[in-house]
Order: C-alpha cells, then structure tokens, then sequence
C-alpha cells in the first residue's frame, strides 16, 4: 500500500500544478514534490538524491521522476532515466517484474507541461473564457503532445489571440489558474495519460 509518493521535477510550474493535480489522484496519500533548478539540474543531481534514498526508502514509498522531453529522443531520454535509478540500486516499474515491488518509476512529459493544458482544454477555458473552444478539433492540436513549434508557444499564441498575456506567457500564473480546475479521467494528453497510470500503478 502506498504511504508516500516522492515526485522530481525540472521547473516551478510542474510543481505548481502537482501541487493540485496529486491530491485528486492520491486522495489522503502523503507526498512530496522536489524541484530542481531545470531539467539539466536534475539530470545532474538526481543519481545522487536516489542513491540516497536507496539505502532506507521504506516500502510503502515510491519515487516519480517526471521531465519533459523538450527536444531529447524519448527513448534516449527514458534510457538515462532508468540507468539512474538502477545505478542508484533501486528497482524501476520498467525492470519490475509482474507484481513485483518497485520503487521508481519515471515518466517523460512528451512534449512539455502544456501538452497536460492543452489535454484538458475545459480547464483552460474555465480561467480563460475567450479562448475558442474548437481548439481540440482543429488540425495540429487534436493531438496534444504533437502540437508543431513547440507545446508552449502554441499556447503563448492561442491565448495571446483571445487577449491574454499580452507581453507574454506566464508558465507558472497559467500553471497555478489552471491546475485547480483539471479533470484527470478527461485529459486526452497521451503523456498526462501515462502519468495516470504510473500514480495508479503507485497506489496498488
């Protein structure tokens, strides 16, 4: 049974919106979001924080490691991330055997934390009103975590087209307005999805 979920971030506007999203999955679960300065922080420190963790991490605990993929090879990137952990001397979900205990478990927000906004566009247009809300069936936003050009540039432009953020977007203003209003069972992003599974997969 899970006691406690650790989860490592890159940015604030991650932990702001984990801050919201974890007690809707986690219900009265303890959990503890860690931030790191950015992605090439936490890549940087991560080894030494789980190797820390190896040596007493009770069994009721699992970790959560989420970046996003920016411009990195998925496949390269999730590969480090599990070489870190197994480093570390800890078992990763990936590693795990069927109904085998892990203690890790890493996901890659593909492309970034926006790609989550976009998955779930009635919580965007619960704070932002005037954005059109055909914006999930339009080509190049039906699927959230392909948007070309960049995941929050797009979002930077829709929203700067309906008469937000006129000097620019706010990641962590839009993070901490939006999160609060998100549904998890309606978000469309694949990569929001696998992050849903992998709290289930914490909590059984």
């Amino acid at each position: 049974m899970l006691e406690k979920l650790i989860v490592f971030v890159e940015e604030y506007s991650m932990e702001a919106t984990l801050e919201q999203l974890l007690p809707k999955t986690l219900g009265d679960v303890e959990f503890q979001v860690i931030r790191f300065q950015c992605k090439d922080d936490l890549l940087k420190k991560a080894p030494e924080r789980l190797a820390g963790y190896a040596s007493w991490l009770p069994d009721g605990w699992r970790i959560l490691v989420l970046v996003d993929r920016d411009d990195d090879d998925c496949n390269t990137l999730k590969t480090k991330l599990e070489q870190m952990a197994t480093d570390a001397g800890l078992l990763t979900k990936t590693v795990a055997g069927k109904g085998e205990r892990f203690q890790v478990v890493n996901r890659i927000a593909v492309e970034e934390l926006e790609a989550w906004f976009f998955g779930d566009w009635a919580a965007v247009q619960a704070v932002y009103p005037r954005v059109p809300t055909t914006i999930p069936d339009r080509a190049g936003f039906r699927d959230p975590d392909a948007i070309a050009g960049g995941t929050w540039e797009a979002m930077e432009r829709v929203l700067k087209r309906a008469g937000y953020f006129s000097t620019g977007l706010r990641k962590l203003e839009l993070a901490r307005k939006v999160a609060p209003h998100m549904v998890p069972e309606r978000n469309v992003s694949r990569s929001f999805q696998a992050f849903a599974c992998a709290i289930e997969a914490a909590l059984a």
